[in-house]
């Protein structure tokens, strides 16, 4: 038993945990988790709190950063469409989309002929429609092969979620093209994961209903509920935790959430400013 037995840490990976989005768009090397991250962290495990993973990543691209993360509970994964036990190798629950999401990807990639998808399983296949330059930059922070169709006729099932691909200046207006679309409330309301890049999962798999989910597996009450994040896909999460926290780099609208405290730039050790600052409420 230590002083953090019973309490739950649910953080986002890129931006929040370490600043991915200035080597996305260099297409560099990707950071590692900081020493000072990564000592705040042990810590806060060998004290006894549980340390999760909740990311808009896919199995594949997150299994390459995870062996190298401290972490002792299961992993949200697919932006919220699974939880992913990493010691025992498998899915605790899942929320994967039906195919019948396949026509309306073409129809939104149709609309917007600068538009790319990505489309995500169970396993460690990716599969692009209409790839642009962005796609391979994706591809970089990713490092998952990625095989391009012609056709959503293609594709194979199962799906766990379809990421959208456009310029920066474009994402917000794709957004709400796809929300205003009739089928788009079949789906959670599409959200940007970065700058860049659109989410669609289905009906329930979103971040906070998932690390909600997550803290109840793990019999956690909801007052030892801590969770950090960066970008709008982070929000529902943020709004379930006892004390929401976003790094200084995090977007207005996440820096918007009621009784958030605000850390320093991912950069700059943000997770241990957060764990330091538990540090003294436990």
């Amino acid at each position: 038993m230590g002083k953090f037995s019973g309490v739950l840490i649910a953080s986002d990976y890129d931006n929040t945990m370490a600043f991915t989005e200035g080597a996305l768009r260099q297409q560099k090397e990707m950071p590692s988790l900081s020493a000072e991250n990564r000592q705040a962290i042990e810590y806060f495990m060998a004290e006894g709190g549980i340390f999760s993973v909740a990311t808009g990543r896919a199995l594949p691209s997150f299994s390459r950063v995870c062996g190298d993360l401290p972490m002792n509970g299961p992993a949200v994964l697919f932006n919220g469409a699974a939880i992913y036990d990493f010691a025992s190798k498998k899915y605790l629950h899942t929320a994967f989309l039906d195919p019948s999401v396949l026509p309306y990807v073409a129809e939104v990639l149709a609309a917007w002929p600068d538009a790319a998808a990505e489309i995500y399983h169970d396993d460690d296949a990716i599969h692009a429609l209409q790839p642009n330059a962005l796609t391979a930059v994706h591809l970089h922070l990713t490092h998952t092969p990625t095989e391009v169709l012609s056709s959503v006729e293609d594709v194979p099932l199962p799906v766990s979620k379809v990421l959208f691909e456009i310029e920066s200046e474009k994402v917000n207006a794709l957004c709400d093209y796809i929300n205003a679309q009739p089928w788009a409330q079949e789906y959670e309301r599409v959200l940007p994961s970065s700058a860049f890049f659109i989410e669609l999962t289905a009906r329930g798999a979103n971040k906070g209903d998932m690390v909600d989910k997550l803290r109840r597996m793990l019999h956690i009450e909801r007052q030892h509920l801590f969770c950090v994040g960066d970008h709008a896909n982070d929000v529902g999460m943020l709004r379930r935790a006892a004390i929401p926290f976003a790094p200084e780099n995090a977007i207005d609208e996440v820096k918007a959430v009621e009784g958030v405290h605000i850390l320093p730039h991912a950069d700059h050790h943000a997770i241990a400013a957060m764990i330091e600052e538990l540090d003294k409420r436990y």
